[in-house]
This record gives C-alpha cells, structure tokens and sequence, in this order.
C-alpha cells in the first residue's frame, strides 16, 4: 500500500489495530531488561506506548504523518513518551550499536528492501540485542483477519531464518492463533513469530 492509503486508513478516530499491545511483544519484552527499543513501521504506537510504559526509551518509525499522529495522542493518554519518528524504513537513520531491542510486527516489505531494511535493524543493535519478530506466514493467504493478499509479501521461517542468520536463533515458531488487535487483525491467523539475539 501506498503511503497516501496508509495515511488515509489511520486517519479515523478508532484505533484500527487497537491500543493494546500485540500479545508475543509484550510476552518477550516483560521478560527482558529496559534498554533502548527501536519499532520499525510502528502505525498508530500500541508497542511503542506499553514499551514506554514499562520504562523502556522508544523510538518508533512509520511513513504516516497519520499514524504519528494517533500514537503520541495515545502516549498522552497514557502520560508515556515515545519519539516518533517519519521516515521511510529504507532512510531512517540507523545508529550503530545502539538499541538493545527492536521489534518487528507486522511489517510486511517486498523482498530485496526487506532485505535493506533487515541490515540495517542488526547493525543497530548492540551484541547482545535481540530482535523480537511476528509477521503473517504464506498461510494467511487463506485467511480474512488481516496482512497483505500478495504472497510475496507474506514470510516463511526460510525467509526469517536467511534474514537473521547471523544471529543467535531463540525462538522460531511458524503458529495458528486468534487476532483481536482492532477491526483490521481480527481472528484466526497463521503467523510466524521469531526472536533472535546478536553474537
């Protein structure tokens, strides 16, 4: 989707994936230490605010002024601070090292800039770091609760595995479950949910 069709579905007063966090995010981030924390094509910051919440230092990117919008006015409401940031993932800049976290959820790119962006995200983090992942899987091509109806776009633990393989692999799971993240990620799902640690 385009950016102006991005923008265009965030501009509604709902929350359209919701204001909770995804579930595996908040699962994987309980369990670790507060650092720094990068989200990559955060939307509307229902990560990026539970993150912040619990005392992490959080810097989210998306392409959506929209989306921007909408996760500071949820910070506020819930009296956290989040930077956010406008950028398209290719040309954020990426500081070496830094981030001792960054999630990936539901990021759904063509193959050879996925491959970019997925370069630059392990140079950001620090030896030590972990990437926390959960994408829909080529299964989701069956299913109505959401993700994108291109097959190419949808991920196999190949795909994941490739991408991260210079990583310590602590989790990779390819799984059904049940979405209610909002009208847009509502019901069974086939997804893939991965955690990887830098050597």
């Amino acid at each position: 989707m385009s950016k102006n069709l991005w923008d265009e579905r965030y501009s509604t007063e709902e929350y359209i994936y919701g204001t909770e966090p995804n579930e595996f995010f908040k699962q994987q981030i309980d369990l670790m230490d507060t650092g720094k924390l990068l989200l990559p094509g955060e939307g509307e910051g229902r990560n990026a605010v539970y993150a912040a919440s619990k005392g992490w230092l959080v810097d989210a990117v998306d392409f959506s002024y929209a989306a921007k919008e909408k996760a500071l006015k949820l910070a506020e409401l819930k009296s956290v601070h989040i930077n956010y940031f406008v950028s398209d993932l290719t040309e954020f800049h990426y500081p070496e090292n830094y981030y001792d976290a960054v999630g990936l959820f539901f990021v759904h790119l063509p193959s050879d800039i996925r491959k970019t962006v997925n370069e630059k995200i392990i140079s950001s983090l620090k030896v030590g770091g972990k990437i926390i992942l959960e994408a829909f899987n080529k299964l989701q091509i069956n299913n109505n609760s959401g993700g994108p109806k291109d097959i190419n776009l949808l991920y196999d633990e190949k795909d994941i595995l490739e991408s991260f393989k210079h990583l310590d692999i602590l989790i990779i799971e390819s799984t059904t479950t049940e979405l209610n993240e909002g009208n847009f990620h509502k019901g069974k799902a086939d997804v893939i949910r991965f955690v990887g640690k830098k050597k």
